[in-house]
């Protein structure tokens, strides 16, 4: 059975030419905030890593502490906090960390499909979306759970005037079944963002976002060594195996970022806005509004590009 309760009367009407423009992309330095489930895998800390090492680029104006519950936790609300001390210690390391950046997010999931989880994180983008000019979208990268996204959205429906969401989650729109981690921990959360016509980048996992892998022997040779925060990627990524022999992983995380860094690096296409069945599978509609999917992802230059910059830091922390 398809999910056809997309409760459209919620949102603001945006015309398709109004988000068709928001989602060219554009020049110059943009305002970004990250959502991250930091203390989930290792590859949110190369995420953050990378967008705190690229401020030709981005402006990174706050980081939020997602939910998430698998082994490294006993519930979203562990998680979440887990995942508020990993953003604490990799802005430290990288000499970062300020009053007013990083925001305690969602201690739930969304209970139901209009029922917001309100948190500092909610709060503080609802705050920073409004702020913004109306000639210049805050783009909100999230790399996890999308709750604390959706409940900004729920808590204040006009921010989607004003936001471009960048969100890793789901797998390719042709895969059998999207059951994937940061979509099916909150369907709920999921749906407002597909529903709720906000300008929005999808970046599935397997199919896509999956070629972003790397090995041991390359952390060693172009991230160990590079500074502290070089050493602390590289253990945190020695430490996921205990056998790194013929073993590679996936750094599924450093896409979103690397779209908005240059997004010749994230290829997309326009495509009608997915339906999420109640089975979790993708479903079509032509009726639906327009947001980008990605269709692949230049491993090696978005790879090149996190080395170089932690060569350069490094350099310039002797």
């Amino acid at each position: 059975m398809t999910n056809k309760k997309a409760a459209h009367f919620m949102y603001p009407e945006l015309d398709e030419n109004f988000r068709m423009e928001r989602l060219k992309p554009r020049d110059g330095i943009i305002r970004m905030v990250l959502d991250t489930d930091t203390f989930n895998e290792i590859d949110d800390q190369f995420a953050l890593s990378h967008a705190l090492l690229s401020p030709e680029r981005l402006r990174l104006e706050a980081v939020y502490a997602a939910p998430f519950f698998n082994d490294l936790s006993n519930g979203p609300k562990d998680g979440m906090e887990k995942s508020y001390d990993e953003i604490v210690h990799i802005l430290t390391r990288l000499q970062r960390m300020r009053e007013g950046i990083v925001f305690r997010g969602s201690e739930s999931y969304l209970p139901g499909a209009h029922t917001p989880v309100d948190s500092p994180a909610a709060r503080d983008l609802v705050a920073k979306a409004l702020a913004m000019p109306d000639d210049e979208p805050l783009y909100v990268a999230a790399i996890g759970a999308i709750t604390n996204v959706a409940s900004a959205i729920l808590l204040e429906p006009s921010i989607i005037r004003k936001i471009v969401v960048i969100w890793l989650g789901g797998h390719a729109l042709s895969w059998r079944d999207t059951k994937e981690f940061n979509l099916v921990q909150d369907i709920h959360a999921a749906r407002v963002i597909l529903d709720s016509g906000v300008p929005s980048v999808l970046i599935p996992c397997a199919g896509v976002a999956s070629h972003l892998i790397t090995s041991l022997p390359e952390i060693e040779r172009y991230v160990r060594g590079k500074g502290e925060i070089g050493d602390f990627l590289a253990e945190r990524y020695e430490g996921c195996s205990g056998d790194h022999f013929g073993y590679s992983r996936v750094i599924w995380d450093l896409s979103a970022v690397a779209y908005l860094l240059d997004p010749s690096y994230v290829p997309t296409d326009f495509v009608h806005s997915p339906l999420l069945t109640d089975q979790v599978t993708w479903s079509v509609d032509y009726g639906r509004h327009f947001i980008r999917c990605a269709n692949g992802v230049n491993r090696d230059a978005i790879f090149k590009d996190l080395f170089h910059k932690l060569e350069e830091h490094a350099q310039g922390t002797r």
